[in-house]
């Protein structure tokens, strides 16, 4: 999957957001979470891992998603009508979103990054990107819910490649902590100013 190739992918341009939030913060939010350079090196492993399963990942959460009319509400016009070549669009990114989970640097441009992705689910930014006419706004309950099926569901792709339960447990638990992270990010636009 070529990022540059996908397309409302902007990591590390000028039109990311940039996070109202600081390098020090972030600092903070990864000692919140127990996120250390260890689950780095194992979300690295994880990325090895996931890279050739990308496509078995998404069609389990789109099939998640696909199978609950509340959730997949979300990509339609509000009327039960759901833009196919919206979801199409937002998998490419869902994608790329997992393989950047495992392999870039929590630098300021991946918390710009984290903070655009908020933003495209708020009413702030939502469809901007993809030019479509959707329902504007991705309720906050439900960013902090996916939590779950997006962490529960990646062990087993994470053990089919061979590595110790210890490992996989290491990239289980990496994982967990940096999902964690970034939907606090997400939900920054979310929060009143100064109460994230």
């Amino acid at each position: 999957m070529m990022a540059t190739a996908i397309p409302g992918y902007t990591y590390g341009t000028d039109q990311v957001a940039h996070a109202p939030l600081t390098m020090q913060d972030l600092d903070l939010l990864k000692q919140a979470v127990l996120f250390g350079p260890e689950d780095e090196q194992y979300l690295r492993m994880a990325g090895e891992v996931l890279a050739d399963q990308i496509d078995d990942v998404l069609d389990l959460w789109y099939g998640f998603v696909g199978s609950h009319p509340h959730l997949v509400y979300y990509f339609t016009d509000g009327h039960g009508n759901p833009n196919a070549d919206y979801l199409a669009a937002v998998r490419r990114r869902f994608g790329q979103w997992i393989l950047d989970t495992c392999t870039r640097p929590y630098d300021e441009q991946w918390l710009n990054y984290a903070y655009e992705i908020g933003l495209r689910h708020h009413r702030s930014k939502k469809n901007i990107v993809d030019g479509v006419q959707a329902v504007p706004h991705i309720h906050y309950r439900y960013m902090v819910a996916f939590i779950y099926p997006i962490t529960a569901t990646i062990r087993s792709f994470l053990a089919k490649k061979g590595h110790s339960p210890e490992d996989v447990d290491r990239m289980y638990q990496a994982w967990f902590k940096s999902v964690v992270m970034q939907v606090a990010l997400w939900s920054v636009p979310y929060i009143r100013e100064g109460d994230y």
